[in-house]
């Protein structure tokens, strides 16, 4: 039986495997078939409700029998907020299937030669492991189904917390996240209630109406806390009423900051951000090492973790203290200056300006005389000058974004010939894809994935890639 139509209600399925995106695989007769809120093991009845050339998506109507790796989710918001998808899912298989999505990447895409995995690094924290956590304001709140079927009359619509997948619009309001430390939830929960209780007008985004629109809480592990509110538009008395309450309630915020963006978009890069109270910044400590972190600076989500990842990558550069190393996308230094002091000199590149101004003060506060920084797209900046002007490299380190390094890096990188590349994504296909193209140079000869994101499909892998004799 082919399945020709959508919403086709098909028993007895069983859960084979998880995909790149952490989709739930099942396969009904010719087709693949990704299921919504399965894990591999299941076996249950499913809606398939959409047919695609080559696959088709479905959701679960029933669990016939569940996986020996099911286990109950910890989250009240599971399955409606489109974050920690892999709640219902034991850790142990979490970081079997993230080992094999590295595996298959490496096989199937990059397809090179490489030594047996060395087993992923887990995370010590399953829950409270991040740093950073972003809220939306909005006077849509999504209605869950259970909200719905109550037939509560729901006349105030506002809500602080998470977008629903797929729609820009509408948001979750939240009431505990398990991902952040406190005070995260408090803060959060103190945000909505005195809005509220105030009368403060919450974000349209369609419209581009209303007055608040974003809550960013950073913290770090020494107990530093950053809270940032963005608002569309400044409507002072009200913005000043809550930013002291909260100054008020939570004297442990170290840095209280706000902006106003009144852009089509969330990004804040280009806007100038305001220090109401506190410092503005906060600062996160590793191995003696002190980070400043700004508001538009990027830092690892994991704090713990990151410090597993840069040790897998120092050691796989193997520094002796002799070496000139670049360290690409080198955000705000962080590995750059983890690794400087085994090496002669750091050179980082990156993109974000602010986040190479931070990298500078990171150097400074460290007495790190021996690291150069520099802002710029990373195809523009890494030219066969600037080698010439900074040395060739006999070490690089590269941690690009998720889309991987583009075509004219990879092409300066071999053309630069250092004796190792040490490559840190958070991407295994991207990276299977420039592996790919730097095999007829360098050969991968260590392979080490770590679990930066738990309840999530992502993984963190490194790749030592050492030239060809």
């Amino acid at each position: 039986m082919k399945i020709k139509r959508p919403n086709k209600i098909v028993e007895g399925v069983k859960i084979l495997d998880t995909s790149s995106e952490g989709l739930a695989v099942a396969r009904v007769d010719e087709m693949v078939v990704f299921v919504e809120g399965a894990v591999p093991g299941d076996i249950c009845t499913i809606n398939i409700y959409r047919v695609k050339k080559k696959f088709g998506e479905a959701k679960v109507l029933k669990l016939e029998q569940p996986s020996p790796d099911r286990i109950p989710a910890v989250c009240k918001h599971f399955g409606t907020c489109g974050g920690c998808k892999w709640q219902h899912l034991s850790y142990e298989a979490q970081l079997r299937f993230k080992q094999k999505t590295v595996f298959d990447a490496l096989t199937r895409l990059a397809k090179v030669d490489f030594p047996e995995m060395m087993p992923i690094l887990a995370s010590a924290n399953e829950y409270r492991y991040r740093n950073k956590l972003e809220f939306t304001f909005s006077a849509k709140k999504w209605l869950t189904e259970e909200e719905i079927k109550s037939g509560e009359n729901f006349g105030n619509r506002n809500a602080l917390g998470f977008h629903i997948p797929g729609l820009f619009d509408k948001i979750l309001d939240i009431e505990e996240c398990h991902l952040q430390q406190d005070p995260s939830n408090q803060i959060r929960n103190a945000v909505r209630d005195f809005a509220l209780k105030n009368d403060l007008s919450f974000m349209l985004i369609k419209e581009k109406e209303g007055f608040l629109r974003n809550l960013i809480i950073r913290t770090t592990s020494i107990g530093e806390v950053m809270v940032i509110l963005s608002c569309f538009r400044e409507e002072k008395e009200n913005r000043e009423a809550l930013l002291n309450h909260l100054k008020d309630t939570f004297p442990q915020i170290t840095s209280l900051l706000y902006i106003i963006n009144p852009k089509g978009n969330e990004t804040f890069n280009d806007l100038d951000v305001h220090c109401f109270h506190g410092r503005d910044h906060i600062f996160e400590e590793m191995e003696g090492l002190r980070f400043k972190i700004g508001p538009k600076s990027f830092y690892q989500t994991n704090s713990e973790q990151a410090y597993t990842l840069y040790k897998v990558a120092r050691d796989f550069a193997g520094l002796t203290g002799n070496e000139n190393v670049y360290d690409l996308y080198t955000g705000t230094g962080t590995i750059a200056c983890f690794v400087a002091r085994q090496a002669k000199k750091v050179v980082g590149v990156e993109y974000v300006e602010a986040s190479i101004a931070d990298a500078k003060v990171n150097a400074a506060l460290n007495n790190l005389n021996n690291t150069d920084f520099y802002a710029g797209d990373m195809k523009n900046v890494l030219t066969k000058e600037f080698i010439e002007k900074h040395g060739k490299p006999d070490v690089i380190i590269t941690d690009p974004p998720r889309a991987g390094m583009d075509e004219k890096v990879v092409q300066v990188i071999c053309e630069a010939a250092p004796e190792k590349v040490v490559y840190v994504s958070c991407n295994p296909a991207t990276q299977a894809r420039d592996l790919a193209a730097m095999d007829h140079m360098y050969k991968v000869t260590r392979v080490q994935a770590v679990d930066m994101f738990p309840q999530t499909h992502h993984v963190e892998n490194v790749v030592l890639l050492e030239k060809r004799k």
